[in-house]
């Protein structure tokens, strides 16, 4: 089967339904160890008796399972599943899309990793309007506290969370951390979309002219590419997570503790050492290869049944 020119030639409406299975499969595996990575990148809390340790994530884990329960790795996981099938369909849709228009020579031929490479990085600053304020509302959410009874002391749901901030801080609020959300997606995307080309080239020769990959094939390729873009872009999410973590301060109190992405990088680095940067990374990776491997399983398995369908 001659997938690929098929696919590019005919997927318009397939692209969105597919890349949103991909991305709901993603969220849905990957969520909890997103939880732990949120708050493994945030700044110790002041203690009266000197600096205190960073916890590990296996200690964080337990911590939260003992004091809020398991419904805490979940938490704010709404915002992001209900946005992701539009926001996955866009990045798909575009990538696809662009890496034709910068390789439209050969038509019968998949695109060249340049071309591949370009349209990550395209669609990655594109997609950054989507994704910063879902992921801003994500984040408060998920650094919300519960007590140790378990009661709820005024947790905000997702449409709350993103009311509130809109109340407190108005549109630009909801958009806190864009700059750094588009330094950080758009490299990342690149390196993304290019390493699971290679890689499912390389661990399946010719599978992208013909698309007859097998799952572990895109399992293995797609948590590949996962881990490469995070690590290529973890400080800036360190930095990112930090920067929308805080929010503006009302009249009469202090400003916030960092008032930019170079203050930031900087405050955190005097206080924490130059490892905060990569604080978190392990889990990030981890969760990374799983997520990115359900992602593109899901995506490639949706495209290839409504292909056939058709």
């Amino acid at each position: 089967m001659e997938f690929w020119p098929e696919f590019l030639a005919s997927s318009w409406g397939k692209e969105f339904v597919a890349g949103g299975i991909g991305g709901m499969a993603g969220v849905i595996s990957g969520y909890p160890l997103d939880t732990l990575r949120i708050r493994l990148q945030q700044p110790p809390a002041p203690s009266t008796a000197g600096p205190r340790r960073p916890p590990s994530a296996l200690g964080l884990l337990r911590s939260i399972l003992a004091s809020e329960g398991p419904a805490a790795l979940y938490r704010g996981m709404a915002a992001p599943l209900a946005s992701v099938t539009f926001q996955n369909a866009m990045v798909f849709q575009v990538y696809a899309v662009l890496s034709r228009a910068f390789d439209s020579k050969n038509m019968n031929e998949p695109p060249s990793y340049g071309s591949v490479a370009l349209s990550g990085f395209g669609t990655g600053a594109l997609q950054s309007l989507i994704l910063s304020p879902v992921e801003l509302v994500k984040i408060r959410l998920q650094l919300q506290m519960i007590g140790n009874k378990g009661r709820q002391h005024g947790r905000l749901g997702p449409v709350s969370m993103a009311k509130e901030i809109k109340k407190k801080e108005g549109i630009r609020g909801l958009y806190r951390g864009l700059s750094i959300t588009v330094l950080r997606d758009a490299p990342a995307h690149g390196v993304y979309f290019w390493t699971y080309e290679y890689a499912r080239e390389q661990l399946h020769p010719g599978c992208r002219k013909t698309g007859q990959e097998s799952l572990g094939t895109m399992l293995i390729a797609g948590g590949l590419a996962g881990v490469a873009s995070w690590i290529c872009c973890y400080p800036l999410d360190v930095v990112k997570s930090r920067l929308q973590a805080q929010s503006k301060p009302r009249a009469g109190q202090l400003p916030p503790k960092y008032l930019g992405i170079v203050d930031c990088i900087r405050k955190s680095v005097e206080e924490e050492g130059v490892a905060v940067l990569f604080r978190g990374l392990g889990t990030a990776v981890t969760r990374a290869f799983v997520v990115n491997g359900a992602i593109f399983s899901a995506y490639e398995l949706a495209l290839r049944s409504l292909f056939n369908n058709n």
